[in-house]
């Protein structure tokens, strides 16, 4: 028997015509006859398990939720993206793409995960966070407030990523000490992110750089001479060397 129905209410989003839905039996906290978000088809919501999309939250496209999973807020989850398990996606947050959010996952506040990234385990994503591309980030880490992970990175363990870090490529953050981020330094006062790569080896997120360590020491020697930014800059990386620096 199907746990809900499509009503006659519904909106328009991105050329997307969706439909509120309606229980239609008791399963987890909803009881028949209460009314739930909005779907696109079916498809978008498993009929066969406790998961649900409350009030003004959307799913559509070739998107999916199923298992214990909820939906609320405002959030939106599209694409290609599933939302399962114990998972809850909710305030303004969006999921899509290839996106897979599982486990005791949580995405929220004005979060974005998308591509084929995933996010599972007990792991948070909150603030105006992204995590994109193939990243993933699992077990009990944290990425929020103004931090990003992409590219390849993996984020897990007791790891946290904020402020306006950026992770990318083959970073692997467990602990938090990890990574390190300098921020009001250069001509642009910009935040630069240290972190450790899959080799063990130091990467760089500055601006529109991104490399080894080495690599961002040239950069820097190539744009700045041997003026001030160059002098910051070049302390900075020593700093850095030295705080990841294995004792020994």
């Amino acid at each position: 028997m199907k746990k809900f129905e499509l009503t006659t209410e519904s909106i328009f989003v991105h050329g997307r015509k969706l439909y509120r839905i309606r229980a239609v039996k008791d399963f987890g906290d909803v009881k028949k006859g209460d009314l739930g978000g909005f779907v696109e088809t079916e498809d978008n919501l498993s009929q066969t398990d406790d998961a649900w999309v409350y009030g003004k939250a959307m799913v559509y496209g070739k998107a999916r939720v199923c298992g214990e999973a909820r939906v609320y807020g405002n959030a939106e989850v599209y694409g290609n993206a599933e939302v399962c398990g114990n998972a809850r996606v909710y305030g303004n947050a969006r999921v899509y793409g290839n996106a897979r959010i599982h486990g005791n996952a949580r995405v929220h506040g004005n979060a974005e995960v998308y591509g084929n990234a995933e996010v599972c385990g007990n792991a948070r994503v909150r603030g105006n966070a992204r995590v994109y591309g193939n990243a993933r980030v699992y077990e009990n880490a944290w990425v929020y407030e103004n931090a990003w992970v992409c590219g390849n990175a993996r984020v897990y363990g007791k790891a946290k990523v904020c402020r306006n870090a950026w992770v990318y490529e083959n970073a692997r953050i467990c602990e938090s000490n990890d990574y390190a981020t300098v921020t009001g330094f250069g001509s642009q006062l910009r935040t630069t992110t240290f972190f450790r790569q899959k080799d063990n080896s130091l990467g760089v997120k500055c601006g529109c750089f991104s490399g080894t360590m080495e690599e961002f020491k040239d950069k820097v020697t190539e744009t700045h001479g041997d003026n001030k930014y160059a002098k910051e800059y070049l302390m900075i990386a020593a700093l850095m060397e030295l705080h990841f620096k294995e004792e020994g």
